[in-house]
């Protein structure tokens, strides 16, 4: 079990890590590395929602597990709308092709639009974990 500081602690870290994951996306298309690009989107949000997830003291321990725990938790309940979870698990999809298919390559169009539906979840769930941040108080 962690201590409310610890939990907090982790939950910094993994924004953060989220915040500099998704910086990396505009270089990856400026390049033209546009798997890598479906890559760090997927995980810039990935980072995102588990942090959000272990605000709200759900643990996970896939990637599975932390699509199905966003989706019964912020898609069902109405505190995201219900495409955030359709595009989390396109996201999640577009990352594994990119990842594993052979002769298979993202493009200019396929990344432009993805990008702007990870951007969306991205923001979404970055201000739901900065109010509960900002609400935490830790001694």
């Amino acid at each position: 079990m962690l201590s409310d500081q610890e939990r907090v602690d982790i939950v910094r870290y993994r924004m953060e890590n989220a915040q500099k994951t998704m910086a990396e996306v505009d270089v990856h298309i400026q390049n033209h590395f546009y798997n890598t690009a479906a890559n760090r989107m997927y995980y810039a949000c990935y980072y995102a929602v588990s942090a959000l997830l272990l605000a709200n003291g759900i643990t996970t321990k896939s990637h599975d597990g932390v699509i199905q725990m966003f989706g019964l938790h912020f898609i069902r309940t109405g505190v995201f709308p219900a495409h955030y979870g359709r595009d989390y698990s396109q996201l999640f999809g577009e990352r594994e092709t990119g990842d594993y298919e052979d002769f298979f390559n993202h493009d200019e169009e396929s990344i432009a639009e993805i990008y702007p539906k990870a951007k969306e979840i991205f923001t979404a769930v970055k201000e739901k974990v900065d109010q509960w941040l900002a609400e935490k108080v830790v001694k």
